[in-house]
């Protein structure tokens, strides 16, 4: 029996308890609503709760075809598994992108599942790495760096959103999914709010926006508590890599998501309280601000500069002016 919640006082007790929708042994205890689960209608409930998301924001359309950003973590393929519940009645075309960014004794272990998984449910895979991308793999951009005043989560997520651009356009998607949780939503907002990057906070907000190229950007988990995509893999058989990347504890995120935790633990359901409210206050932004976009005068991808110079770009020429010294 899995309980939400780490106090695991009651556990002898919810045992025996039954399924509050089918009189089955219970198997999970959603702590925030009070429903027992079992296996089954947790499944359920949780591809209910994807496809009211998609419906609500208008995320994914009839007869698109969706490109499934696929790391080989247990959010990924949950989702590719959960679209593909779904695919052949809304007529959509899944493809699998996964980007190799190149770390090594991590990344191999995780490109195998990937690789295993979308072979077994039948999807297009598409592999491209930082290499073949950008001239060179995370470890050999982070070797150029001055000591670590960039992490390497801000070094890999800027060239990993351009790899991602890139492999859609390659397999002519409509949209790309990516597996963002609940937690990633809550974490990121307070990183953004630490960094004093409000336009960001107001991109957050989930309705898609067309950019310029024709792609649309989508996060179907994002209203999934981050434990419970944990159990859909688990009580589904999806195989992931449990290890985590070797620079996770470089950035702040780490500290947030634990404290987020704890506060979870205290106070079930606050994590969804504080989802209402980030989006509230990102739709407002996103409502009220300007955005001036324009084309990258280097790479003439899309750019928010107004320097006219694209993120990629000016990571880039960071990274390789240290490597010239």
């Amino acid at each position: 029996m899995i309980n939400n919640n780490n106090n695991n006082d009651n556990d002898h007790n919810m045992i025996t308890r039954r399924c509050t929708y089918c009189n089955a042994q219970s198997v999970y205890h959603r702590q925030y609503s009070g429903e027992y689960l079992c296996s089954r209608c947790f499944t359920k409930s949780i591809h209910r709760k994807v496809a009211k998301t998609i419906s609500k924001y208008s995320m994914i359309r009839h007869g698109e075809t969706i490109a499934v950003a696929v790391s080989g973590g247990k959010d990924s393929l949950s989702l590719l598994h959960i679209l593909s519940n779904s695919a052949s009645k809304h007529a959509n075309r899944l493809i699998a992108i996964t980007i190799d960014e190149g770390i090594r004794g991590y990344r191999d272990e995780s490109l195998a599942i990937a690789k295993e998984f979308t072979s077994r449910l039948g999807i297009e895979h598409v592999i491209l790495s930082y290499k073949e991308l950008f001239g060179k793999s995370l470890d050999d951009m982070l070797t150029f760096r001055k000591g670590k005043n960039l992490s390497a989560c801000s070094i890999c997520g800027t060239f990993r959103r351009r790899a991602i651009d890139i492999a859609a356009k390659h397999v002519n998607a409509d949209v790309i999914a990516t597996a963002h949780n609940l937690d990633d939503m809550l974490q990121t907002f307070l990183i953004n709010v630490m960094a004093g990057d409000v336009e960001r906070i107001a991109w957050m907000y989930p309705e898609p926006i067309e950019y310029a190229d024709g792609l649309r950007k989508v996060k179907p988990l994002m209203e999934v508590y981050e434990h419970e995509v944990a159990f859909y893999a688990l009580i589904n058989n999806i195989p992931f890599q449990s290890e985590q990347c070797p620079y996770m504890n470089e950035g702040i995120r780490s500290y947030i998501r634990d404290f987020i935790n704890r506060l979870e633990d205290e106070h079930a359901g606050i994590k969804n309280n504080m989802l209402s409210t980030i989006l509230k206050i990102s739709k407002v932004l996103r409502d009220n601000l300007r955005f001036n976009r324009g084309r990258c005068m280097i790479c003439n991808n899309e750019c928010s500069n107004p320097k006219g110079i694209c993120s990629v770009c000016i990571m880039r020429m960071s990274i390789d002016a240290y490597a010239n010294k």
